[in-house]
């Protein structure tokens, strides 16, 4: 059951559904919950011209409705989208881009990757990246081969820990070969997605 505050409000987390990336936050009504859940689509109150506003009305940005899910204690809204432009006035993809505090370096496959197509892009002299995209893709294909075989050279060690360093070796060079074909992490994802054969009350061909 959704807790609403003493103005009738509770506060919506919107977040891209495919990336994870937190997009915005604003607060939502009864009645803007309700047309959000009928129409498929995000509905908020604004609490300074005290309306309904749905997201993209005048800029086409609008966020098509992935999920709505409540926290534990129900005061609060984590509702998934799927995008068709900007979260923020300013044009920017999400509405938090000011940074407070710097914190640890996080790790993530997007991160990687844009790290990768930039290097193509910009060489840089006496990077192993930049070697790679020059050699082209049958240097990249070969590396890929050989990081393979020693992904199984690993895990018929049964060793884990040279497992795990082998599979990031390949990994690694796998996204090379993703940004020299022009491939993104959400084409993966996307493929993946489509394979959720379970969910979808599909059942897979017998293994012959």
């Amino acid at each position: 059951m959704i807790k609403f505050d003493d103005k009738g409000l509770v506060p919506a987390i919107i977040q891209d559904y495919k990336t994870g990336k937190v997009l915005m936050m604003a607060y939502m009504n009864a009645e803007s919950l309700e047309i959000t859940k009928k129409e498929g689509r995000t509905c908020f109150w604004s609490r300074s011209r005290q309306e309904l506003w749905r997201k993209g009305e005048t800029s086409g940005n609008i966020q098509k409705v992935v999920s709505i899910k409540a926290d534990c204690d129900g005061d609060c809204l984590l509702i998934e989208v799927d995008p068709a432009g900007p979260a923020c006035h300013t044009g920017s993809e999400s509405c938090f881009f000011n940074t407070v505090e710097e914190g640890p370096d996080v790790f993530t496959y997007e991160g990687l990757y844009e790290l990768l197509t930039d290097r193509k892009a910009n060489p840089k002299e006496g990077s192993y990246t930049t070697y790679l995209f020059e050699k082209g893709l049958e240097k990249i294909l070969k590396k890929i081969g050989e990081e393979s075989s020693e992904v199984l050279i690993a895990a018929m060690k049964n060793s884990k820990e040279e497992t795990v360093y082998e599979i990031a070796d390949l990994a690694y060079h796998v996204m090379v070969l993703m940004a020299q074909l022009g491939l993104t992490p959400d084409d993966i994802r996307a493929e993946l997605a489509s394979r959720h054969v379970i969910d979808k009350k599909v059942k897979q061909e017998t293994m012959k």
